[in-house]
C-alpha cells in the first residue's frame, strides 16, 4: 500500500508519496479539473491501493477529495484542521509551508487511525453551500444595516452614499429569498431531504431558515455516527482541563469542529428556550443548579442535537417530553 499526503492550496496541490518500497516522492499539480485528473492517474498507474489523506480546506480541498474519492484503487481521509496542527505540534514542526504540510499529512495518514470519507451526493453538497451562501448574505445584510444606522448620524454624508445603502439592502433580501426558494425546490424534488426537512421544522426554534442550513450539514455525515459524535462533529462537547491537585478549570466547549454547525444551532437553542416549555424547564433547571446563561444555552444546544439526531434515526417529530418532562405533568 502506497500512502500519499497533499497540502491544498488555492492554485496547487503539494503532494508527498510514500511507495510501499523506495524513497518518497514530492509532486506538484496544479488545482484545477485538469491537475486532478493527472494526479488521480499517477496514484493510481501502479494498481496499488492507496490511502490519501487532504486537510479540510473548505471548497479548495472538496473538489480534489471527491475526485480520489471516485478512484476505486483510492482511499481518502480528510484530516480536521486543528488535528493537524496538534500532530505538527507533537513533532516539533516550526515552520510552516505547503512542503512541510504535506509531509505531515502524508505522516498523519501513516501513523494515525485512518477514517475513509464517505462523499456526499450532489445534491446534499448543494444544500449544504446554499445554507452557508444564506449565512454569508445574512452577515452582508447586518454590515449594511448598521453602515446604514451609523449614517444616520451624518449630516454631511452624500445622499448618494445613503441610497447605495438602501439599494445594497434591498438586492441582498432579494438575494437572500431567491436562495431560500431555490433551497426549498432542492428540498421538495428528492424525497429523502423533503421528509428530513418536514422532521426538522417539528423541532421547536427551527423555522425554514434555519432547517435548511442545519439540514445541509447534517446530511453529509456518515449514517453510522451517534449523536455523541454528532456533537464533537459541532466542537459544542465540553472540555476539561485539569492538572494535579491545583488546576481545575470550568469545562468549556471545546470549539474544535463544525463551526457553521455550531453558530447554525445557536438561534434555534436561544428561541427553543423561549417558546418552548420543555426546553426552557430544562435550561432554568441548569441556571438553578449555578451554570452561566451561555453555558446553559450551549447546553440546549448539546441536547437539541441529540433530539435532532433521534428524529432523524427514528423518524419521528420532536416530542417535548422526551426533552425534559415537566413538573407539572409529574404531578398530574
Amino acid at each position: 500500500m502506497q500512502f500519499v499526503g497533499i497540502d491544498v492550496s488555492a492554485k496547487s496541490l503539494v503532494v508527498h508519496l510514500q511507495p510501499p518500497k523506495g524513497t518518497r516522492q514530492q509532486l506538484t499539480f496544479d488545482n484545477t479539473g485538469q491537475g486532478h485528473q493527472k494526479l488521480c492517474r499517477r496514484l493510481t498507474k501502479s494498481g496499488r491501493p492507496t490511502r490519501v489523506a487532504v486537510e479540510a480546506t473548505g471548497l479548495y480541498s472538496l473538489e480534489i477529495a471527491l475526485a480520489l474519492a471516485a478512484q476505486p484503487e483510492v482511499e481518502v481521509m480528510v484530516v480536521n484542521p486543528r488535528s493537524l496542527r496538534d500532530f505538527a505540534r507533537a513533532q516539533l514542526r516550526r515552520s510552516k509551508t505547503d512542503t512541510v504540510d504535506a509531509q505531515v499529512l502524508l505522516e498523519y495518514v501513516q501513523r494515525m487511525p485512518f477514517r475513509p470519507w464517505q462523499p456526499p451526493t450532489p445534491q446534499r453538497l448543494e444544500l449544504r453551500a446554499i445554507g452557508r451562501r444564506l449565512a454569508d448574505l445574512t452577515d452582508l445584510i447586518t454590515q449594511e444595516k448598521n453602515r446604514l444606522h451609523a449614517a444616520s448620524f451624518v449630516a454631511s454624508l452624500a445622499p448618494a452614499v445613503r441610497q447605495d445603502l438602501q439599494t445594497h439592502l434591498q438586492f441582498l433580501a432579494d438575494q437572500l429569498k431567491v436562495l431560500q426558494r431555490e433551497a426549498c425546490q432542492l428540498i421538495q424534488s428528492h424525497p429523502d431531504l423533503k421528509e428530513d426537512f418536514e422532521l426538522l421544522v417539528s423541532t421547536p426554534g427551527i423555522a425554514t431558515y434555519s432547517a435548511i442550513q442545519i439540514l445541509g450539514e447534517l446530511s453529509i455525515l456518515p449514517q453510522e455516527m451517534g449523536p455523541r459524535q454528532w456533537v464533537a462533529y459541532a466542537g459544542i462537547d465540553p472540555r476539561s482541563y485539569d492538572s494535579g491537585s491545583s488546576v481545575h478549570k470550568p469545562p468549556q466547549m471545546s470549539r474544535c469542529g463544525n463551526r457553521h454547525l455550531r453558530r447554525f444551532l445557536f438561534m434555534p437553542a436561544l428561541v427553543a428556550v423561549r417558546r418552548d416549555p420543555h426546553v426552557k424547564a430544562f435550561y432554568d433547571e441548569l441556571l438553578a443548579r449555578g451554570k452561566k446563561p451561555l453555558q446553559a444555552l450551549v447546553a440546549v444546544m448539546r441536547k437539541l442535537l441529540h433530539s435532532l439526531h433521534g428524529i432523524l434515526r427514528h423518524r419521528v417529530p420532536f416530542e417535548g417530553q422526551k426533552f425534559r418532562v415537566l413538573k407539572t405533568s409529574l404531578a398530574a
